[in-house]
C-alpha cells in the first residue's frame, strides 16, 4: 500500500512541476494524467523512473515520452467525450488510456506485436479501446473516419494516407522533425483540404518509420 501511495504522491507532483507549468490548464486533460496510473506502463525494472521527467524505453528504440509534450498536445487537440480517436503508435498503452478518458472511443495502432499485447492487458478495463497490430504510417481506415488523429512520437513526414482518414473537421496532432528542430503542430481538415500550423518547438523520440521519400538531386 505504501508503494501505491508513493506513485500516487508522485503522480500529483509530475502534473504539478511537469504538464501545469508549461501552460496546461484544461480541466480534462489535467485530471487524466492524475487518474491514469504510469508505472502500470513502464518496464517494472524502471518503474521507479516512471515519474521523471525524461523518456523512458518500453523496447529496444521505443519510448514513452515525458509528460509535458503530449499533455500540451492533448490540450490542443481539444478532445471531446464524444470523439472518435486514432493513435498511431499506441506502445505499452499509456498515451491510449489518456485518451481513452478524454474521448468515445480510442483505436490504437501498434507495429510491435509484444507491445501491442502489453497495451491489451494493460488497457483490458477500458471498454472503448481497441488496439491494432499494424503498419503505422497506414492508420487504420476501417475503423475511421476519426475526428482527432495523435502521432505518439516524432516523424519526418505525415503520410496522405492518414489525413484522408480524418473526418471533415478534424484535427491531427504530429510532432515533425528529429531532436531539438521538431515542432509540434496541428492539422485540421475542412471542406477535404489540409490546413496545418506549428504550435510549439518540443522534442520527443520518434516512431519508427515516417521518412521523407528521398529527393533527387540534379
Amino acid at each position: 500500500m505504501g508503494k501505491s501511495m508513493d506513485y500516487e504522491a508522485q503522480r500529483v507532483k509530475m502534473v504539478d512541476n511537469q504538464v501545469r507549468t508549461t501552460d496546461v490548464t484544461s480541466h480534462s486533460v489535467l485530471s487524466a494524467f492524475l487518474t491514469v496510473p504510469r508505472e502500470k506502463f513502464v518496464p517494472a525494472a524502471v518503474q521507479v523512473l516512471a515519474y521523471a521527467d525524461k523518456e523512458i524505453e518500453i523496447a529496444p528504440g521505443r519510448y514513452l515520452n515525458h509528460a509535458s509534450p503530449v499533455a500540451k498536445l492533448l490540450q490542443l487537440a481539444a478532445i471531446a467525450q464524444e470523439d472518435s480517436v486514432l493513435e498511431i503508435g499506441s506502445g505499452t498503452g499509456y498515451v491510449t488510456a489518456l485518451l481513452s478518458l478524454l474521448a468515445g472511443r480510442v483505436v490504437g495502432v501498434e507495429c510491435d506485436a509484444a507491445l501491442a499485447d502489453a497495451a491489451r492487458a494493460n488497457l483490458s478495463g477500458s471498454a472503448n479501446v481497441k488496439i491494432l497490430t499494424g503498419d503505422l504510417e497506414k492508420g487504420a481506415a476501417s475503423d475511421g473516419p476519426y475526428d482527432v488523429i495523435f502521432l505518439n512520437g516524432a516523424v519526418e513526414e505525415v503520410p496522405q494516407g492518414l489525413f484522408q482518414q480524418l473526418k471533415d473537421g478534424g484535427r491531427l496532432l504530429a510532432v515533425i522533425g528529429y531532436g531539438n528542430a521538431s515542432r509540434a503542430h496541428v492539422f485540421v481538415k475542412e471542406k477535404g483540404a489540409i490546413g496545418g500550423s506549428p504550435e510549439f518547438n518540443t522534442a520527443v523520440k520518434p516512431l519508427p518509420g515516417f521518412r521523407k521519400a528521398a529527393e533527387f538531386q540534379f
